[in-house]
């Protein structure tokens, strides 16, 4: 393995130079290099609002769907769209046919956004 070098400005050089002295990382106290590169660098990976709407529709949340949400089911009427900090349906239901807007759970929008993009 080739000499490390004296300037540490990776995790590459962290990992290596622990793997050559026989040590973990983790018991050198140099973790903190790897921690501040991931949790500074951009996510320039984030999709926007209308990527997690197309998404979202996919997922059944559009027009003449049918969901079951809070132990109610509802119709959809519209497609998904941003509303306040979230992405909300326009829906009805069989006993009320008055149109409301829906919000959708935080964890299905969750679950879109942490796929990334899509790969051709």
């Amino acid at each position: 393995m080739a000499e490390v070098p004296d300037k540490r400005n990776g995790i590459e050089t962290v990992i290596a130079d622990s793997v050559k002295r026989g040590t973990s990382a983790a018991h050198t106290g140099q973790w903190e290099d790897y921690n501040r590169v991931i949790m500074t660098s951009p996510n320039l990976d984030t999709p926007s609002a209308s990527e997690i709407c197309a998404h979202v529709k996919h997922l059944g949340y559009g027009v003449s769907g049918r969901i079951r949400l809070y132990g109610e089911e509802f119709e959809v009427v519209s497609d998904p769209f941003p509303e306040d900090d979230g992405i909300a349906v326009r829906v009805k239901t069989k006993s009320n046919s008055m149109i409301r807007v829906l919000q959708l759970p935080a964890t299905v929008v969750q679950s879109v956004k942490g796929r990334g993009p899509k790969t051709a």
